[in-house]
């Protein structure tokens, strides 16, 4: 057991700021009294549409000591994945080129289907989670005997809860964890360990006040009330989640978004506040930002897989993002 928990947890912080990670705060792991009759009433009201993997493991998401056996401790963590770099449609385009010089002008006149910032590079999954096991590794070989899971965003873990519990931020209107410093444009990751460590002090303050930027700016109007998503009508719902054929009452509605969205977040002022990451491994393919309209309508499966080899893209599968595309010319 930890002789010292305020130095190791100290120890344990400075460590995840070497790897990367720009915020880690530690809760006391126990059951998530608050959070259990919301997700009771989240899951009668369906919002939890086709993913069906999320009804499942109810005690287990409130509780991580039936997760990880004899759990005290709940290290949060954000990974940045923030990007200036955006879609554009083309690869030579500058402000002295005429457009008539181009054979297609879609990705400079008209539109390009959207990728969710997230998933320009490798995916998350990896990445972060290698960054943990690393983590984990230095607390076993420093701290002792010390036995623990890493997690990110693969286990029924109530993640933006644990975060906030943590003193990281705050969940705003559209469910997703704020902080003040970061805005919102990263990746929570866990480690739940069996030691005590030095536990800190829940964010207690909203600071989302009388702004609903996020709730105006959604299209489908997924965000029903203050920290509530259907998750149903979500765009990355569609878009990822849903296997079956995306119902026709929402075309002309997504905004151009092929895979996963980020309007809640782009339009959420405290993301200003977010700055470019620094991890090379989330560092887009070049042709991903330049391919315009024509070029993903006539994406072959070969080029999907050179383009997305290592990506969370992979998730819909080939077929998945050619029904997205389809789907995206219903206008």
């Amino acid at each position: 057991m930890l002789a010292n928990k305020e130095k190791h947890s100290i120890q344990i912080k400075q460590w995840a700021t070497e790897l990367g990670f720009s915020h880690c705060g530690i809760a006391k792991a126990e059951f998530l009294e608050e959070e259990a009759p919301k997700l009771e009433e989240w899951l009668k009201r369906s919002y939890q549409g086709e993913m069906h993997y999320m009804e499942n493991h109810f005690d287990m998401r409130l509780d991580p000591r039936i997760l990880v056996p004899d759990a005290k401790s709940v290290i949060s963590l954000t990974y940045n994945y923030y990007t200036d770099l955006k879609q554009t449609g083309h690869n030579q385009h500058n402000e002295n080129t005429p457009l008539s010089h181009f054979p297609s002008s879609e990705g400079i006149e008209g539109w390009v289907p959207k990728i969710s910032k997230y998933a320009y590079g490798e995916d998350y999954h990896h990445v972060v989670k290698d960054k943990l096991k690393i983590l984990l590794q230095h607390m076993q070989e420093t701290i002792g005997d010390l036995n623990g899971r890493c997690f990110v965003d693969s286990a029924p873990v109530m993640e933006r809860a644990w975060a906030s519990k943590a003193g990281i931020g705050w969940i705003g209107k559209h469910s997703l964890l704020i902080n003040k410093t970061q805005g919102s444009f990263f990746f929570l990751a866990e480690i739940i360990v069996d030691a005590e460590l030095e536990y800190d002090a829940a964010f207690a303050t909203d600071h989302c006040g009388t702004c609903t930027a996020c709730m105006d700016a959604c299209p489908t109007n997924a965000i029903v009330e203050n920290k509530v998503v259907d998750g149903s009508k979500c765009i990355s719902y569609f878009t990822i989640e849903l296997k079956d054929a995306i119902p026709t009452s929402y075309k002309a509605q997504f905004d151009d978004w092929m895979f996963g969205c980020d309007i809640c977040q782009d339009v959420c002022p405290w993301n200003r506040f977010s700055k470019q990451h620094n991890e090379p491994k989330f560092t887009p393919n070049p042709k991903l930002l330049a391919m315009n309209r024509r070029e993903w309508q006539e994406i072959t499966e070969d080029v999907f897989n050179e383009l997305f080899q290592k990506s969370a893209v992979k998730r819909t599968k080939y077929e998945g993002l050619k029904r997205n595309l389809r789907f995206l010319e219903l206008k």
